[in-house]
């Protein structure tokens, strides 16, 4: 009689031991999450985010190694932040902001330039601050959609942002290289930012998705921060989009 025999345990070392990222908007949502992931991988995290007091409770839940409450879009502010970090970095992701809605002729000249300009705005703002402070091969992580892809009455301004994302981010890869940049595009994900952007409609919203989308069921924050640590440790990607969104885009209605 022989006796059963088991196969040994695999084990590896975590994919950012050692690491530092730094996630800009990371109080709630997919930053927040990101944040814990990087931390299950063995990173030291730092969080910002406008709202001290949430920003502290976040730092506490993810165990990150400091905080900072600011606006990201205070460029003397956001220097200030970096000027203070140990250095190297290794990786930025950046949640911070929201999208856009709204009829165009209803937007005064400040409303477009908000609403075209403020992610890229900030992306460049962190990208100047990034220089020779990130270690060769580190990623600078944008965040984008897939729902202003299609033009429909309620979007606004929001299609032409969302074009000028890719274009950008390919770009800022080459002038930031060897340091890679890269873009999540995501559809519908279930934030406290689309809970306060649907309201009374949320669970109607998920409903929606759950029954149209090809996966079946909703994405969620985890899903989302999977991607962006996968971005981070595959050092063979840069300058490019991905998408995240359920197959959302490729459902009709559901752009």
């Amino acid at each position: 009689m022989t006796s059963p025999t088991t196969s040994p345990t695999l084990r590896r070392d975590p994919d950012l031991l050692g690491q530092t990222v730094v996630v800009i908007g990371g109080s709630a949502g997919i930053g927040l999450e990101t944040a814990r992931r990087a931390r299950a991988e063995g990173a030291d995290v730092v969080l910002t985010g406008r709202d001290p007091a949430r920003l502290e409770r976040a730092g506490h839940d993810v165990g990150a190694r400091s905080t900072a409450a600011f606006d990201a879009a205070d460029e003397a502010a956001l220097a200030r932040f970096f000027d203070a970090l140990p250095h190297p970095l290794d990786h930025v992701l950046i949640t911070a902001g929201g999208p856009h809605y709204g009829p165009l002729l209803e937007m005064d000249p400040a409303q477009v330039g908000e609403a075209l300009g403020s992610h890229i705005a900030v992306a460049l703002a962190v990208a100047r601050n990034v220089v020779g402070r990130m270690r060769p091969g580190g990623t600078l992580l944008l965040m984008g959609g897939t729902g202003g892809r299609r033009i429909g009455h309620g979007l606004g301004i929001i299609s032409a942002a969302t074009a000028a994302l890719p274009p950008f981010t390919a770009a800022l890869a080459l002038e930031l290289a060897p340091v890679r940049v890269n873009l999540i595009a995501a559809g519908f994900v279930d934030t406290p930012l689309s809970a306060s952007l649907l309201g009374e409609r949320l669970e109607e919203r998920r409903e929606e998705l759950r029954t149209t989308l090809p996966i079946g069921r909703v994405v969620g924050p985890a899903d989302v921060a999977a991607l962006a640590v996968h971005l981070m440790t595959n050092t063979a990607l840069t300058g490019a989009t991905y998408d995240i969104d359920g197959g959302q885009q490729f459902v009709a209605g559901q752009g």
